[in-house]
């Protein structure tokens, strides 16, 4: 057989030239193979949000007492925002957090009453994020509606474990659970469960749970983490951190004050000894969770925040700012805000552009890879190049934070406006739904006296004018948001998804008395939606004399007997027509009239 001969140069020419292809190949594989590594798959994101915790609740910013190892540790290994903004109360905040919208825009303008329910047609980030693949779940405190349309099983959570109303210990709490923080009755995907341990250890527990299945089923989750610790009341507290509080000096004289507002003379140290036993208790259950990220080897691409919903629930250290929760004032609106993801976020990153709950979704949906609805209004921005120290130029903006009692919104009332430099504000108070005269308000230079030391309302009455016509404009905006924008949003009732629909005192629209006492009256507003007959089981404490009991529906009154002592009775079989209703339940004996606690609603 004839092989050709091939001349030398031509193969020592081809074979160089085959030898330069391979590597270049194995260069580009090599190169593609670490920018595989080195760029994230679509991360997973834990949202952590503790309740009544305020700014100085953590040894990182420099609290002497307080035992808060894990989020220590988070903090230095996180970036940061310095200038994070949360509403002075719960739920506005979480309609903030959960819409990335200004709550006044949801409907959701206070923390009871009907008035902390949110619009069902708003989209949420969990929503958002089921949408596009991902596992949604929250663990805690939801508190923007306990009935159909307003669960969060109806907003767009696949797995909830969550209690009622806002906080364990209030009107909305089940029978049997009442103030149980330990061993409560929760509410897993809407259905009660007797639960074994203490409230916290419970919600992160179940975040776990679900934290592993989604890995095990290879899909991302997002994991929303709301503990209502450490809200009140306080009776039950983990024991051994209680133990360890109770002994030390914790008066105010004992945390740093050389700056800023001194804090009152007076404290009382049990009832702080039991706050800071819940924060130390989350602090661990924290440390739990990222030794369950660690264990997963999934930290690297984990999107974890921490953040508080508002001020501290009484005064005490917040690093030398003014307040507490529901003041306008740095001290109850300032929260922390740590973002560790370890594959995008250089540790100890920080920023000191203003930023504030409505920036969360947003954030959340661009390090997720999440489009937002071109149809759906943000007021909020993400945060992520800021937290990755990207020199970027962001359009000056303006922040708004206001929240009062009262049925609706009131101009100036307990608001403030922030820009990079300035802070308007008018500190009018939660409570009061009036304030006398015109509003007096204060204006801080942020940059010079970020402790609010020093009001120029007077010295720059420019600068004053300016925000406070952006706080007009503003309020004008998300006040025309949707027609009757202030109205509160009914309860479904009749339909597939919730056949017992419970109505508390969380939920109803109050006529009489302090709105929890026991004399109290109130009702429901409900929308029908299917044709037919229903129960009422009626709850309530009992009386010393025998009365009656009128059911109030729109213009018909059904009325039973009360016996003496009785602390139940039931209106069976009455029909409902599709349509709005007004729900009322008076209990009459004499001339005294009262509400009942709760009644379950059961289409039959």
């Amino acid at each position: 057989m004839n092989i050709p001969h091939r001349r030398p140069f031509q193969s020592i020419c081809r074979l160089l030239a085959f030898a330069l292809l391979t590597t270049f190949l194995s260069n580009v594989a090599a190169t593609s193979s670490l920018l595989a590594a080195d760029k994230p798959s679509r991360p997973n994101v834990v949202l952590i949000m503790t309740d009544d915790m305020g700014y100085g609740d953590l040894g990182f910013v420099g609290n002497p007492l307080i035992r808060t190892p894990n989020l220590d540790a988070m903090a230095l290994r996180s970036a940061r925002m310095n200038n994070f903004y949360v509403s002075p109360v719960c739920a506005p905040t979480r309609a903030c957090l959960m819409t990335g919208r200004y709550n006044y825009r949801t409907r959701c303008i206070d923390t009871y009453i009907g008035r902390a329910m949110m619009e069902p047609a708003e989209v949420t980030v969990a929503e958002l994020m089921g949408e596009n693949g991902y596992a949604t779940g929250i663990f805690g405190k939801w508190h923007l509606g306990d009935c159909y349309p307003m669960r969060a099983i109806d907003q767009g959570y696949q797995t909830a474990l969550v209690h009622r109303g806002g906080g364990i210990g209030q009107p909305s709490d089940p029978v049997g659970g009442e103030g149980k923080y330990t061993d409560p009755i929760l509410f897993r995907n809407g259905k009660a469960e007797q639960m074994n341990g203490y409230c916290t250890d419970l919600y992160y527990s179940g975040a776990m749970e679900f934290i592993q299945k989604s890995h095990d089923a290879k899909k991302p989750f997002f994991a929303y983490i709301p503990d209502n610790c450490p809200h009140g009341p306080f009776h039950d507290v983990p024991v051994a951190d209680y133990e360890y509080y109770r002994k030390l000096n914790l008066g105010n004289d004992q945390f740093p004050q050389k700056k800023g507002h001194p804090l009152p003379k007076k404290a009382d140290q049990d009832k702080r000894a039991r706050i800071f036993a819940m924060i130390t208790n989350v602090d661990r259950n924290i440390g739990r969770l990222f030794a369950k990220l660690d264990a997963l080897k999934i930290t690297r691409d984990t999107l974890v925040i921490f953040m508080v919903d508002n001020g501290p629930n009484g005064r005490r250290y917040v690093a030398g700012m003014n307040g507490m929760k529901s003041w306008v004032y740095e001290g109850g609106i300032r929260s922390p805000f740590f973002a560790q993801w370890p594959a995008v976020l250089k540790a100890g990153q920080t920023s000191d552009s203003i930023a504030a709950h409505i920036d969360v979704l947003p954030t959340i949906l661009e390090a997720a890879g999440v489009t937002p609805p071109k149809n759906l209004k943000l007021d909020g921005r993400s945060l992520l190049s800021d937290l990755k120290g990207q020199e970027i130029a962001h359009p000056p903006r303006t922040l708004f934070i206001q929240s009062h009692r009262g049925d609706q919104p009131t101009l100036y009332h307990n608001f403030m406006a922030r820009t990079q430099r300035w802070k308007l504000v008018h500190p009018s108070g939660f409570g009061r739904e009036r304030f006398a005269g015109d509003p007096k308000l204060e204006l801080y230079d942020m940059q010079a006296d970020p402790l609010e030391t020093n009001n120029l309302a007077a010295k720059k009455p420019e600068v004053l004018a300016s925000l406070k016509k952006q706080y007009e404009a503003w309020f004008a905006d998300v006040s025309s948001t949707r027609k009757n924008n202030y109205a509160p949003p009914r309860i479904h009732v009749g339909t597939p998804h919730e056949n017992t629909t419970v109505l508390t005192r969380q939920d109803w629209r109050h006529t009489q008395g302090r709105p929890w006492a026991r004399d109290s009256a109130g009702h429901w507003l409900l929308h029908v939606v299917k044709n037919g007959n229903y129960d009422l089981h009626c709850r309530f404490t009992a009386g010393k004399a025998k009365g009656i009991a009128r059911l109030k529906l729109n213009d018909r009154n059904i009325t039973l007997p009360v016996p003496a002592g009785a602390t139940s009775l039931t209106f069976p079989n009455f029909k409902l027509a599709p349509g709005d209703l007004k729900l009322e339940v008076v209990l009459e004996s004499g001339k005294t009239k009262r509400g009942i606690h709760q009644a379950d609603l059961v289409s039959k």
